[in-house]
């Protein structure tokens, strides 16, 4: 495989990569309200994805892939609401720990990830373009 090649490869291991990365955060921004149905259950609790350099020895060089998607351990809030029907019999309500802060400054940086493969991917195809066209 030739070095354009492997580096359209490398990148779209990437691209894959921060799309599975913006499909979870998409998943925790639309459960970021979803409380539990019964009394004193547990919300929605965050999704974390985390990655790993592998080696590909076909291309004999790192590419991305996906370690584990996860759960965030950290703690619910409560919010007082006797009347909710996920209260607890002190009349608390469980909210997921998903803060729409924290998931949108993922969201722009796995963008930005992603974008950056694709422009690697466009530059490796103009400079084989380019190739080929000298050889003419």
């Amino acid at each position: 495989m030739d070095d354009f090649s492997a580096s359209m490869f490398i990148a779209g291991s990437g691209m894959r990569a921060q799309g599975l990365r913006l499909r979870v955060i998409s998943e925790n921004l639309a459960n970021a309200d979803s409380t539990a149905d019964t009394p004193g259950g547990d919300p929605y609790r965050r999704k974390t994805i985390t990655f790993q350099n592998v080696m590909d020895e076909a291309l004999a060089a790192d590419v991305v892939r996906i370690r584990e998607i996860g759960e965030d351990p950290s703690e619910f809030d409560l919010r007082f609401d006797p009347s909710h029907p996920a209260a607890n019999e002190d009349g608390y309500v469980q909210l997921p720990n998903v803060s729409s802060l924290v998931e949108t400054m993922d969201m722009r940086e796995a963008n930005r990830s992603y974008q950056a493969n694709v422009r690697v991917i466009e530059t490796a195809r103009n400079m084989h373009s380019q190739a080929i066209s000298i050889l003419r």
